[in-house]
């Protein structure tokens, strides 16, 4: 068994009880359940920003510890002041130190779209997200069927969320391509290996139909990535690790976002 599948097995499990704790009844119940949604494609297409998905991640499996001492109030503000397009808010407890509650908390501060990054596997997960206040759902091909994946991608359109499908290769990209996604972002970290190489993405660029907006993950460590990437039509960069394995990550997305600003080319780029 993989990492991912023991995740995915523990998620299973953990679903299980949430039910029984907060019934869906409960989660209708939020005020943000009838809010609007902000829209991440939007943000991620202005052009006064720069397609930086800054993530908040205290920990992961590959990794271990990265940062566990960060204020989810000062990061999230952070972050934003520093020019991100958006949030990325792990609420996996178990393997990424993340919660709920530290959504909740990054959304009563700051209005930009926050994408709910967890592994997702029951239509339940969908409604918890727009309960807490997320406005986009992350969609793990490699954890899903395809049919999953439209069935959970149709639910959340329908609660007004967006749809970022993630994939790792070419077999993942084929099988998932549906109306209701919004987003494809393709992880460039093997999730056997956990090793990162940002050529996954260059080489999938071509293979994703137009019309959808990208989204490259993992592996972004320098401007020069992004410039890079963003020559094979990537709009969207999600960046978690590099940030927070500073001892104050919106500092690290700020100068990172300078120097990105300082070598972006005046007349930008087309896919």
């Amino acid at each position: 068994m993989n990492i991912l599948e023991e995740i995915i097995a523990y998620k299973k499990e953990e679903v299980k009880e949430k039910k029984e704790l907060y019934p869906v009844k409960l989660l209708e119940k939020s005020i943000h359940f009838r809010a609007p949604a902000v829209s991440l494609k939007k943000y991620l297409l202005r052009e006064d920003k720069y397609g930086i998905i800054a993530e908040i991640k205290r920990k992961s499996p590959s990794k271990g510890i990265i940062n566990n001492y960060i204020s989810i109030e000062r990061t999230s503000i952070g972050y934003m002041q520093a020019g991100a397009s958006a949030l990325s808010i792990l609420t996996d407890e178990k393997y990424f130190g993340g919660s709920n509650d530290d959504l909740i908390l990054a959304r009563k501060f700051n209005f930009c779209p926050i994408l709910r990054k967890e592994f997702i596997v029951d239509e339940y997960q969908v409604l918890e997200a727009k309960s807490i206040g997320a406005d986009a759902i992350l969609l793990i091909a490699a954890a899903l069927k395809p049919q999953k994946v439209k069935d959970l991608s149709i639910q959340a359109r329908a609660l007004g969320l967006e749809v970022l499908m993630e994939v790792h290769n070419e077999t993942e990209l084929e099988k998932n391509i549906h109306d209701s996604v919004d987003i494809i972002g393709v992880n460039n970290r093997d999730l056997i290996t956990f090793t990162t190489d940002i050529e996954t993405s260059v080489s999938l660029s071509e293979k994703i139909p137009t019309g959808y907006l990208m989204i490259s993950e993992s592996g972004i460590n320098d401007p020069d990535d992004v410039l890079y990437l963003r020559r094979y039509g990537f709009q969207g960069f999600l960046i978690g690790e590099q940030f927070m394995k500073q001892g104050r990550p919106e500092k690290g997305c700020a100068d990172f976002i300078t120097k990105l600003k300082e070598k972006m080319p005046k007349h930008g780029f087309s896919r």
